[in-house]
C-alpha cells in the first residue's frame, strides 16, 4: 500500500510540475505582433515580443492594467531603419550618442526556453557591432522577475560601454527615489550624494517633488516639456506607483567602478507621454568578445501609497527592506 501511495503522489507531483512549466511560457498574439512570448506565475504575467526587441511590452497582474507604455500607433510594426520607442522595456548602451544609441530593434529576436528562463539576442547591432541579450526568469511562486542584460562586442577592437536598462512607464504615475540617510553636520563632513541635472531640466517644474527622504517625479500626460534626472543611487532601489500598483526595481552600485553620466547608476525622463524608470550598470572597456552584464530584479503589488513621505515611509519602505536580498 505504501508503494502504491508513493507512486500517486509522485504522479501528482509530476503533473503539477508540468503544468507550471506549461503555464510559464506561451507563444501569444500581442498588440500586433504574431510571435510574442507570455510568461505567468499565475499572479503576475510578462509579454515579450520576439518580432521586434528584444522587449518586454507587457508587465502587470493577470487581467490587470499593463505598468508599462505601449505607444499605439507603432505596435505591431517591423521592419524599417526608423528607430520606434514601441513602449515596454529594452536595453541601450551609454552613454547616450546619436546616431550610435538609437540603433533600431525592428526585426527579429532569437529566443530560447529552458524550463526556466526565457533567453532573448538581437542580431548584431551592424553600425556599432555589439549584440544585446536579455535573460527573463519570473518565480512561480512570488510577484519576482530577474533581468539579466547582457552587451557583447563583437568587433575587432576595444569597446567601451554601460549596459543601460530603460523601462517606459504607462502614463499617469509616479516615479520614486531614495536619497542618502540625513546625516549630521559636522559628524559627517564629506558629501554623500550626487545629483546629475540635464540642460532642459526645470526644477521649478511642478512634477518635481523635492523631498527629505525621497524625489518624486510625476507624469503629466498634459505636460508640455521633459525633464530628466540622474542620481548615484547606492541604496539600489527605484518604484514607480500607478492606479494602487507599484513596480519596484532592484539594482546594484558599486563604489568602486566608474559610471556614465558623473557617476549615475539611475536615471528618470519623462515627457507628455511616459515616464522611464532607468538603471544603468558600470563603464566597461570590452576586448573583442568580452562581454558586461547588469542585473534588475522587479517587483510588483498593490499598494495604497500618496505623495506626503510618511506614506512612502509607511507602505512602500518595508517592501523595498523585503526585496533587500535581492540588490545585486
Amino acid at each position: 500500500m505504501r508503494c502504491v501511495l508513493m507512486a500517486l503522489l509522485i504522479s501528482i507531483l509530476s503533473t503539477i510540475t508540468f503544468a507550471t512549466e506549461v503555464q510559464m511560457q506561451q507563444k501569444v498574439s500581442y498588440g500586433g505582433w504574431p510571435n510574442c512570448v507570455r510568461l505567468t506565475n499565475g499572479q503576475v504575467e510578462l509579454i515579450v515580443t520576439t518580432d521586434v526587441g528584444p522587449r518586454v511590452i507587457r508587465f502587470g497582474f493577470v487581467g490587470g492594467q499593463n505598468l508599462f507604455k505601449e505607444f499605439k500607433d507603432q505596435m505591431g510594426k517591423t521592419g524599417g531603419d526608423e528607430w520606434r520607442g514601441y513602449g515596454g522595456h529594452r536595453l541601450w548602451h551609454a552613454p547616450e550618442a546619436a546616431p550610435r544609441t538609437y540603433f533600431p530593434d525592428n526585426v527579429s529576436v532569437k529566443h530560447a526556453w529552458d524550463g526556466k528562463t526565457l533567453k532573448l539576442t538581437q542580431p548584431m547591432e551592424t553600425t556599432t557591432g555589439i549584440v544585446k541579450e536579455i535573460e527573463i526568469t519570473l518565480d512561480p511562486n512570488e510577484n519576482h522577475v530577474m533581468v539579466v542584460h547582457r552587451l557583447i562586442n563583437k568587433n575587432l577592437w576595444d569597446v567601451e560601454l554601460a549596459p543601460w536598462a530603460l523601462t517606459v512607464m504607462a502614463a499617469g504615475g509616479r516615479a520614486i527615489f531614495p536619497q542618502e540617510p540625513y546625516r549630521p553636520h559636522p559628524e559627517f563632513l564629506l558629501p554623500s550624494r550626487s545629483m546629475v541635472l540635464w540642460g532642459y531640466t526645470d526644477m521649478k517644474d511642478p512634477r518635481w517633488t523635492w523631498g527629505t527622504k525621497y524625489v518624486q517625479l510625476r507624469q503629466d500626460p498634459s505636460a508640455r516639456t521633459k525633464q530628466k534626472i540622474g542620481f548615484m543611487n547606492t541604496l539600489g532601489w527605484a518604484a514607480y506607483y500607478l492606479n494602487g500598483e507599484l513596480f519596484l526595481k532592484r539594482f546594484g552600485f558599486d563604489s568602486k567602478r566608474t559610471y556614465p553620466d558623473f557617476g549615475c547608476n539611475s536615471e528618470s525622463y519623462t515627457d507628455p507621454d511616459m515616464l522611464e524608470v532607468e538603471t544603468l550598470g558600470p563603464l566597461a572597456n570590452l576586448p573583442p568578445n568580452g562581454s558586461a552584464e547588469h542585473v534588475e530584479h522587479w517587483f510588483l503589488n498593490r499598494v495604497q501609497a500618496t505623495e506626503s513621505e510618511s506614506s512612502i515611509d509607511q507602505v512602500v519602505l518595508p517592501l523595498v527592506r523585503q526585496t533587500e536580498k535581492y540588490k545585486p
